[in-house]
């Protein structure tokens, strides 16, 4: 896949908050190891729903975040991380989190599994709200059955630090303790959401992650995605727009012009600075220029002079002749020869 290169400060946070401002930068911490057992030992991260691995799916919704940790064995992405790996390899969720926490200098961190089909960039702005906004330890989501998922979250970096730290004392070390002994002593905050929390943990959940993002109402946003990150862009474009430049095209001047038009519209506006105010400016020229094309085909279309266009065979006195043809002004079918005699 082409590298991806998040725009602009990177110092900022274009995910949400103001770039640059107080607490605005936030981490993220990805855990993607473990056996997968459920799925028989498969490659999880990697495995594919909507043409995209799992991975790239997560890292994409969290492609606001200052700095990226991946806790796992380095692999391809579709963006750049940060590699870590936590001690003993395979030690459990706690030690993979305080591995990938020593590469983080943030305030807050979103840290997620790389499992979430449906995870996206609104979610992880709506884990981060109310951290930024309040005074809790964290924000985290919870299943369909009302079940915590601490690998859906968003907490302060200090309170992690500080309870990841008891712990170690309290057992020696983090290898095999569960994630609830670090969440049991926070104050969290939560957040229903049974979409984004869905994680796939059997093939039968893969199934469904692949049935769903190919229904009507979800295909197209997730092909487009998928398109942006094989591509390597990050462009937010009013696809409602290229839309109904798409049905203009094919509709007033021919079914393949409107992948055609699509196609110049975007090299137009990546000339003009790629923005999406450019892409708008490109689509809405081509709309109007489809139209006065398709305005062109009506009955009453009129010449560049603005008469009618009519073909008539003329007599000697430069006059209509209709006695000798049987016809009226304006019936002579369109492939009539003219008359070239010369005027009297």
């Amino acid at each position: 896949m082409t590298e991806y290169q998040p725009p602009g400060d990177p110092s900022g946070d274009p995910s949400g908050g103001s770039p640059g401002g107080p607490g605005s930068a936030y981490d993220a911490v990805v855990l993607a190891g473990g056996a997968a057992r459920r799925l028989g030992g498969a490659d999880k991260p990697g495995v594919r729903v909507g043409g995209r691995a799992l991975l790239d799916r997560v890292l994409t919704a969290c492609a606001g975040a200052r700095t990226t940790v991946v806790v796992a064995g380095p692999r391809p992405t579709a963006r750049p991380v940060v590699w870590a790996r936590e001690e003993p390899p395979g030690g459990g969720p706690l030690a993979a989190l305080a591995a990938g926490l020593r590469h983080t200098t943030a305030d807050h961190v979103v840290v997620l599994s790389a499992d979430l089909p449906f995870l996206d960039r609104r979610t992880v702005r709506g884990l981060l709200a109310p951290l930024r906004h309040g005074t809790t330890d964290g924000v985290l989501l919870t299943d369909s059955d009302g079940r915590d998922q601490p690998l859906v979250a968003a907490y302060r970096t200090g309170s992690l630090r500080r309870e990841l730290t008891v712990l170690t004392g309290r057992h020696g070390e983090l290898a095999g303790l569960p994630l609830r002994r670090l969440t049991g002593s926070l104050d969290l905050t939560r957040i229903p959401d049974p979409v984004a929390s869905f994680d796939c943990d059997t093939w039968d959940d893969i199934t469904t992650a692949r049935a769903r993002i190919r229904e009507h109402g979800h295909v197209l946003d997730e092909w487009i995605s998928a398109v942006k990150d094989e591509l390597g862009i990050d462009l937010d474009v009013d696809t409602g727009v290229l839309l109904d430049l798409a049905r203009d095209a094919a509709h007033g001047v021919a079914r393949p012009a409107a992948p055609l038009t699509t196609f110049l519209v975007g090299y137009a506006a990546a000339r003009a600075g790629g923005d999406r105010e450019a892409v708008a400016e490109a689509a809405h020229k081509a709309a109007a220029l489809a139209l006065r094309w398709a305005d062109e085909e009506t009955p009453d279309a009129t010449d560049t002079t603005g008469s009618r266009t009519t073909t008539e065979n003329t007599g000697p006195d430069n006059t209509a002749d209709t006695a000798s043809s049987g016809v009226e002004p304006g019936d002579v079918a369109p492939d009539a020869t003219p008359d070239t005699r010369p005027d009297a």
